[in-house]
């Protein structure tokens, strides 16, 4: 039934405005028989078709149990974007994937766990904070560090205040521009990691988010004792195809739509923030 060349065709059940210039749709297949089937890990993606404009690539934000529907949570930034946001309830949109690698969420069991994001490098995490909030005797401590440019971007804030209320699961915030009603902190989201208990041991690191974000993140994990076998990252390039055919997302040998978007910071580290990779 899966043929990652051809599109599904997905109907639009609800559409959240998160921000000025960031939404969510949250699709069904329209055939019965491709949603029953429809599986995914966290941090995977799909490639969405507008139909008649173009295809993105969209990580998808909710829990795999989710089985009924699927999320993605999409930033204006372009010509297919731009016109997605236009969609309503009842519109339809292509779907191929699920593509990819996702987390690796069974290998780190019993671990505690620290997500760090960066503005809407949240999207491929927020599944996985969803996977662990649903399972959480699976895991140890959870602390998430979200940062953002300005304090107005911060999307999903009621379920930062949910997830905050769990056992054992620590939220920070930061704004590189704060707000008057700004309740985290001023300055770079990786400036939080100095206010974490870690225990490097038993620590695994996840990330997503600009680059130069994510660089600074392993530098400080890794002087805090964090292994380079315990930091995973999501990385973003321009993924026309999903399949690793076009080449266009490229990262030395692997490709992104393929061997990624999740790495192992060990796989990646002769390439990662290098100049022309």
């Amino acid at each position: 039934m899966f043929d990652p060349h051809v599109p599904h065709v997905a109907v639009i059940d609800q559409r959240v405005q998160e921000s000025p210039t960031i939404f969510t749709l949250r699709l069904q297949y329209e055939d019965t028989r491709v949603q029953d089937a429809f599986e995914f890990d966290p941090g995977q993606f799909n490639m969405v078709t507008l139909f008649g404009i173009g295809e993105i690539a969209i990580s998808i934000v909710n829990d795999p149990l989710d089985s009924h529907f699927f999320d993605h949570t999409i930033r204006v930034v372009g010509r297919v974007s731009e016109g997605m946001s236009k969609l309503q309830p009842g519109d339809h949109v292509g779907i191929r994937g699920p593509f990819g690698r996702g987390w690796p969420m069974e290998q780190i069991k019993g671990r505690d766990i620290l997500l760090i994001t960066g503005g809407l490098g949240c999207a491929p995490l927020v599944s996985v904070i969803r996977y662990l909030m649903r399972r959480r005797d699976d895991y140890g401590r959870i602390s998430i560090l979200q940062g953002v440019k300005h304090a107005d971007d911060l999307i999903w804030k009621e379920q930062y205040s949910v997830w905050s209320a769990e056992k054992d699961v620590r939220v920070l915030l930061a704004a590189d521009v704060a707000t008057q009603s700004w309740q985290g902190q001023q300055g770079m989201v990786t400036e939080l990691i100095a206010q974490l208990p870690l225990r490097p041991q038993r620590t695994v690191a996840l990330l997503c988010g600009p680059e130069l974000m994510m660089l600074a993140a392993v530098a400080n994990l890794r002087e805090k004792g964090v292994q380079d076998g315990d930091i995973w990252f999501s990385m973003e390039r321009n993924m026309q195809c999903g399949i690793g055919q076009c080449g266009h997302c490229q990262i030395g040998p692997k490709t992104v739509c393929q061997d990624g978007p999740v790495f192992c910071y060990d796989e990646l580290a002769d390439f990662f923030g290098a100049k022309g990779f």
